[in-house]
């Protein structure tokens, strides 16, 4: 059996992973997946980057040792990665013992082989990239990795004699011109760094404690490129000081077939790390593939910003698939993808619930109906018959073509056009009509035939994309045939025999979930309730108001508009009452408000305050004042 090893960027441990950084993990599931589905024998690692300087200034705010700080992240990072269902076969982090035992005579190999030298550093550093950089590589004055502020660094340190590798390197990049993918990011690499000349990198740093110690130099730790992007093979048991002893592992799948990485660390994987493992005598990956990122509507993401969606929230949402199915299918080859809560739940409705679902759905029904659960293999097929027997082919052959060359977003796209064209036989076929004839009962049967088998076929191709969905459609159409090779023929089933029809991806309604979650961003930016003093709570003005006017807000189930009278002019308040009052409850009374609280926007109405109400977690009632003009302070 052919062996196959993909790996995944670790995920550093400074915060929670957004669902950008979620993509990375999931691409690598579904590869993964697919090689399995050829009959690879696959190992799949991926983890968390542990060590440098921001995590000691992290883990110094939060008041607790770095190892606390990073046991909680990589806690954190798994659960968000088990949220996604993705089936590596080890995680691993850099704190882990081997890991740590593996990293340290790696370092002390390449000293005692005059690879790595002793010097002094001095120039430009970038904390959040844990990078250095000479003037001219700086963008604007600023780090060109991240954008952020650089600030001047000055220390004695180790370095890694790249420049005695770079001729070897361009030779290799030459001769493999498949190793870097898409061919952009190799040409950047070539052009940019190798032509040009590399410098010497610095591989420990003496300012800061947290990380994996040098052996013979206390004073200094072994800085993140080696230690980070050795990961890949101290995960697979390896051991520089006894390679004869190397973990099985590591004999059995080293040279990784496939390093999954985002684009903002090419140069790292493709230059730094290529050169280490030709120091370390061991031969480098067969391929990197470099993927763009995932915007936020038009911008990165970032908590600054404002802009965060973390993909374990989304998933426990709308499900592990259909975040995964967001991500495969909305992320071009080569360019950076998008995501906002509307284009998602237009993705989930058209593709998922409508095309997938709702077409697994009436057939799985129609099959019961007509004919009690089962139908068999047509004797003959019908040139529309035919026509959907030319597309399965199409596009299965399509699908191994793309697959193979990591183009996931246009793999999604060719199967739902194979998924459209299944309900488009639906719409020629019209199985209704002939249910109402039993003459035409054994064409019913053949359309509903062809029906299963275009979508077990349809099962099989999204199975790596979505493998929850996919193993519930096997359920429910009641098929076993679930190997990619299965679908190399059309008809390969006797007949099918299906089970009960169940939805596989609810509708959404847009509407209703963005209002949802409007409020609920409103009500995150809350402050949490804690004790206060007297002047505390003499900076709260109360004032007593005529509701005028109220209307319910379009956007929202939730909330009302009210046009208020508090004794100077008027003024608009959304409150959250539209489940416990009407809007003619309301008019005429005079309530609480808050009238000095800063105005926010709630979907799509500025609310210049709040009104008091009472809420015990099943009922709401909003507090009126009997007899008090508008404008009354309340003391």
């Amino acid at each position: 059996m052919s062996k196959f090893y993909l790996t995944t960027a670790i995920a550093y441990t400074s915060s929670k992973p957004h669902i950008g950084n979620a993509y990375d993990p999931v691409l690598a599931d579904m590869i993964a997946r697919y090689k399995k589905m050829q009959g690879f024998e696959v190992y799949f690692q991926t983890g968390t980057d542990e060590h440098g300087q921001k995590i000691e200034e992290k883990a110094k705010e939060s008041g607790i040792t770095p190892k606390e700080y990073v046991d909680k992240i990589a806690g954190v990072v798994k659960g968000v990665w088990d949220s996604l269902n993705i089936g590596y076969d080890r995680f691993i982090r850099t704190t882990d013992a081997d890991h740590e035992h593996a990293v340290s005579e790696i370092f002390k190999k390449l000293y005692e082989q005059g690879d790595i030298y002793k010097g002094h550093y001095e120039g430009k550093y970038c904390t959040p990239c844990e990078s250095f950089f000479t003037e001219s590589q700086l963008v604007d004055g600023r780090c060109p990795d991240c954008g952020r502020e650089v600030v001047d660094a000055k220390e004695e340190a180790y370095f890694l004699k790249l420049s005695k590798y770079q001729d070897r390197l361009l030779k290799y990049f030459e001769e493999n011109p498949d190793f870097i993918k898409p061919e952009s990011r190799k040409n950047e690499m070539i052009n940019n760094f190798l032509k040009p000349g590399l410098s010497d990198l610095c591989v420990s740093r003496s300012t800061f404690k947290w990380g994996i110690p040098v052996e013979f130099d206390p004073n200094h730790v072994i800085y993140v490129w080696i230690d980070a992007l050795s990961n890949y093979i101290t995960g697979l048991g390896y051991l520089p000081e006894d390679k004869a002893n190397s973990g099985e592992l590591y004999k059995k799948f080293w040279p990784c077939d496939l390093h999954v990485i985002g684009k903002d660390i090419v140069r790292f994987h493709t230059i730094y790390w290529p050169i280490i493992l030709m120091a370390l005598g061991e031969e480098l990956p067969k391929q990197v593939l470099a993927h763009p990122w995932l915007l936020s509507g038009e911008d990165k993401m970032s908590k600054s910003r404002g802009n965060v969606i973390y993909a374990d929230e989304l998933a426990k949402r709308f499900s592990a698939d259909a975040v995964r199915y967001y991500l495969l299918s909305e992320m071009p080859f080569g360019q950076d993808g998008t995501i906002t809560y509307e284009s998602f739940i237009s993705r989930y409705n058209t593709d998922l619930a409508n095309n997938v679902g709702n077409l697994v759905n009436r057939t799985v029904a129609m099959t019961n109906k007509y004919f009690g659960g089962k139908v068999t293999k047509p004797a003959n097929f019908s040139d529309l018959d035919n026509d959907i027997i030319s597309a399965a082919k199409d596009t299965r052959g399509k699908y191994v073509q793309l697959m193979d060359d990591y183009k996931n977003s246009d793999t999604a796209a060719k199967i739902m056009l194979f998924a459209k064209r299944l309900n488009k036989y639906i719409d020629e076929t019209t199985p209704w009509v002939l249910a109402k004839s039993e003459d035409d009962k054994p064409r019913l049967n053949d359309v509903l035939y062809v029906l299963l088998e275009g979508i077990r076929h349809l099962a099989v191709m999204l199975t790596p994309f979505i493998p929850q969905t996919a193993e519930k459609i096997f359920e429910q159409i009641g098929s076993g045939d679930n190997s990619l090779s299965s679908i190399d023929k059309f008809a390969l089933s006797d007949g099918f025999s299906v089970g009960e029809a169940a939805p596989l991806f609810a509708r959404l309604d847009a509407e209703k979930i963005i209002a949802e979650l409007d409020a609920q961003r409103e009500a995150e930016q809350l402050p949490q309730a804690e004790l206060i003093t007297i002047d505390d709570f003499a900076r709260v003005e109360l004032t007593a108001a005529e509701i005028k006017a109220c209307e319910p807000i379009e956007k929202s189930k939730k909330l009302l508009k009210l046009t208020l009278f508090d004794g100077k002019g008027e003024r608009t308040v959304a409150s959250g009452i539209r489940e416990y009052y009407s809007p003619a409850d309301l008019v005429g009374k005079t309530v609480v408000l808050v009238s000095n609280l800063k105005p926010a926007k709630l979907c799509g109405v500025e609310s210049n305050g709040m009104i008091l109400a009472a809420d015990d977690g099943e009922n709401v009632k909003v507090v009126f004042l009997d007899g008090v003009k508008a404008g009354s302070k309340i003391r």
